[in-house]
């Protein structure tokens, strides 16, 4: 019987329903939800990123933009009355590590821990998850604005190429489209002089974890990913991406993501709005895609396709693990 507290992972693609099923489990075992995904940490990207926080983004702003990592206000976002930890707390204009998330998650799963309620990881961001799970050592490379400006002069294409000759396995995991996870490779190979996968190693376990997937179908996936990006379209995208652009340069990696990038494409007039949206549903399938591909390498995660199925793998997991969780009926 491990002595370590425990922690719930909910995974999978974009789209697949994790904050719903998040959302159910949390209000069953007086959980609190931490965000694992590399997306909806920024600030005021609310409707593109998928966020389950469709709210105001005067209620999620945060004290100061130029506040340091350790010192940003980790305020969480109340939704149906479930605390929701690490959401929209990053200005889109910073910097935001791997390390800098692993820190920030770790302390608010203790947090969560001390108030006898049960933390909740969610997400489909693979390294945010494994930081935590496998409590990796993740290199130490501060941002460097002189290799970031030079590499951002690259065409993605020419990244990725780069990255693929010094770093197969982080080029394969990346992708060819992602420029911004391609740059920060780039940047800790430049650094260090190692490739960043190599660097990547486990420490010591810090809890108790029981990864569970959400599990669906490819063609449903596709489906219910082109609805979503109907709805954000429809629910608002154009006007933040319009509010974005206004405050911060197009050029910024958090700027380039899914949706933001193509809405910014028909802002100026290169791409009319159906080319742009079909573009958003074929660069989101691409990155579900690559999502399953990183989850399939670990065998731990049990792919479970429905609520009263999670509900007995985490009962029995709690009662293996001695803990006494509040639940309700």
């Amino acid at each position: 019987m491990s002595t370590l507290k425990p922690l719930i992972v909910i995974l999978g693609p974009t789209a697949s329903g994790k904050s719903e099923m998040a959302l159910k489990l949390a209000k069953k075992y007086d959980g609190e939800i931490i965000n694992a995904d590399s997306r909806q940490v920024y600030k005021e990207m609310v409707i593109g990123t998928g966020s389950p926080a469709q709210i105001e983004n005067e209620n999620i702003k945060n004290k100061s933009d130029n506040a340091k990592v350790k010192n940003r206000s980790f305020q969480p976002i109340t939704l149906n009355n479930i605390p929701h930890h690490l959401f929209h707390f990053v200005s889109p204009k910073k910097s935001f590590s791997v390390a800098e998330y692993k820190r920030s998650a770790i302390k608010m799963i203790r947090n969560i821990h001390k108030k006898n309620k049960l933390p909740i990881l969610v997400g489909g961001t693979g390294l945010y998850i494994r930081a935590i799970v496998d409590n990796l050592n993740i290199p130490k490379a501060p941002p460097n604005d002189k290799i970031r400006i030079a590499l951002e002069k690259r065409s993605t294409e020419k990244l990725f190429s780069m990255l693929n000759k010094i770093d197969p396995r982080s080029a394969s995991v990346i992708g060819r489209h992602n420029k911004r996870k391609l740059i920060r490779a780039l940047e800790v190979y430049k650094i260090t002089g190692k490739p960043f996968s190599s660097q990547q190693i486990k420490g010591d376990q810090l809890f108790n974890v029981l990864e569970i997937g959400v599990s669906i179908n490819r063609d449903k996936l596709y489906k219910k990913i082109d609805l979503r990006v109907d709805n954000m379209i429809e629910n608002g995208l154009i006007d933040e991406t319009k509010h974005l652009i206004k405050k911060y340069s197009v050029k910024l990696p958090a700027m380039t993501g899914i949706g933001y990038k193509e809405i910014g494409q028909y802002l100026s007039g290169e791409l009319a709005l159906p080319e742009a949206s079909q573009r958003i549903k074929f660069r989101t399938h691409q990155y579900a895609r690559r999502q399953m591909t990183w989850f399939k390498r670990d065998d731990r995660i049990r792919w479970i396709g429905n609520f009263s199925e999670t509900k007995k793998y985490i009962d029995e997991f709690l009662l293996n693990a001695n803990c006494k969780i509040k639940k309700s009926k």
